[in-house]
């Protein structure tokens, strides 16, 4: 007998040790659905790394619902068909309650009808072009009125921009920001021969030709600025051309959609000092709450040089506020989830507190921060949280669209016709 005791006493320390004060098994599973291979592995990781960091940090307040977290990481390769593989794979094969995932546009709608199929639950991190809202997933990056919408009054009535390029990489989400904001510069009286648009492929690299048309704009004295959605390496070369082309920053200022501290990482900036970039957050918020968390991030990854972005203070309030549903619904289903979490607040970063709206979007503010020689931001403007618009006021087919998913079950509501509208936008 004594030595079944010490047998059994030996089984439950180990199971302790192996688990904490969990029994084996007995876990909430979560999915992380970023690339850790393939070209975004370099602003994915970060976020994989932001969600485990969350995970680690709420076990060890106990859990949810008196369970572990157990974060089931897969990765979708920068390959946008693989994420809606992985995907079905971590709701069908894995059983996860809720995804944190996708960066890239093309992505997010690779995965979309997959968790609509499967009523799964995505948190989506990233800035995006709006015209989109599924039941299935809350948005809380920035929608085009919290970031680019802001940013083009930024330069219109504090630099005194006349004309406007907009340069982008050719993809969903510059295309579709672009003529939202075509659309919105005309509609403030904007000619249509004061606005330059031009697109380029992923890492294109010969910026002569396109720098060269950018400075012609202002050959008859009207002030030209730059709204760059420009993604990924091209960046370096784009800012190298202008600078080689003698345009600085008070010159011809570029105003950047993708262009973050994680981007500048190691970057010789010189050619970068003065440009702006507009987000929701910056590191160099100073605020108690940035301070921890820069603190938690940077003893979490082991090392000192490591910065924080945008897209992983989206990560941290999604996390949050999907944990503060799940104790309110007192469940992971989805369906409670999903009814308890609009109204969710959660603070951020910047010292107010993020909403989870109707629309599955979320209250952020918007800042605009000028780009430093050590790679940071010095933030120069900052609202107030302004509610996310999932559907944009400045496009014909969308202006009369609204989505209110706990009121009218539709994310597409006709307020002229007070139905839901079963087909997606153009765009």
């Amino acid at each position: 007998m004594q030595g079944f005791r010490s047998a059994l006493l030996g089984g439950v320390l180990g199971m302790l040790l192996a688990g904490g004060a969990w029994a084996q098994g007995d876990t909430i599973k979560i999915g992380v659905l970023h690339s850790l291979s393939g070209t975004m592995a370099i602003s994915e990781t970060t976020l994989k790394d932001t969600v485990l960091m969350m995970v680690e940090q709420q076990n060890a307040k106990g859990g949810l619902l008196g369970k572990k977290i157990e974060a089931v990481v897969v990765d979708p390769a920068s390959d946008w068909p693989l994420f809606a593989e992985k995907a079905r794979e971590l709701i069908s094969d894995q059983g996860v309650d809720a995804i944190f995932g996708c960066w890239t546009s093309v992505s997010r709608k690779s995965v979309l009808p997959v968790v609509e199929e499967l009523n799964g639950l995505l948190f989506y991190p990233v800035q995006y072009e709006g015209e989109e809202s599924s039941e299935n997933v809350i948005y809380t990056g920035a929608a085009p009125n919290q970031q680019a919408i802001p940013a083009v009054d930024y330069m219109r009535d504090e630099l005194g921009v006349e004309k406007w390029a907009l340069l982008g990489t050719d993809y969903v989400y510059p295309r579709t920001t672009n003529t939202i904001l075509e659309a919105y510069l005309k509609d403030n009286g904007v000619a249509q021969d004061d606005i330059f648009v031009n697109y380029t492929p992923f890492g294109h690299s010969d910026w002569s030709k396109i720098v060269a048309d950018v400075v012609a704009l202002g050959k008859d004295g009207k002030k030209v600025g730059v709204v760059s959605t420009i993604n990924g390496d091209a960046n370096v070369g784009f800012y190298k051309e202008l600078a080689a082309a003698g345009v600085s920053a008070d010159d011809i200022p570029v105003m950047a959609f993708s262009v973050g501290e994680e981007e500048l990482s190691g970057l010789d900036t010189t050619n970068l000092t003065g440009h702006l970039a507009a987000w929701n957050y910056f590191e160099s918020a100073d605020t108690p709450e940035n301070k921890a968390f820069i603190e938690e991030w940077k003893k979490f990854t082991g090392d000192p040089k490591r910065v924080t972005n945008d897209p992983m203070e989206a990560t941290m309030i999604g996390f949050n506020a999907w944990v503060k549903a799940v104790e309110k619904a007192g469940t992971t289903d989805t369906d409670a989830v999903l009814d308890a979490i609009v109204g969710v607040e959660v603070a951020n970063l910047t010292g107010t507190m993020a909403k989870v709206l109707p629309n599955h979007h979320l209250t952020k503010p918007v800042l605009i921060g000028e780009i430093r020689e050590d790679g940071q931001f010095d933030i120069v403007s900052q609202t107030e949280p302004v509610a996310g618009d999932a559907w944009t006021d400045f496009l014909p087919e969308s202006k009369l669209l609204e989505a209110d998913w706990p009121g009218k079950k539709c994310g597409m509501w006709n307020t002229q016709t007070n139905n839901c509208v079963q087909v997606q936008s153009n765009y």
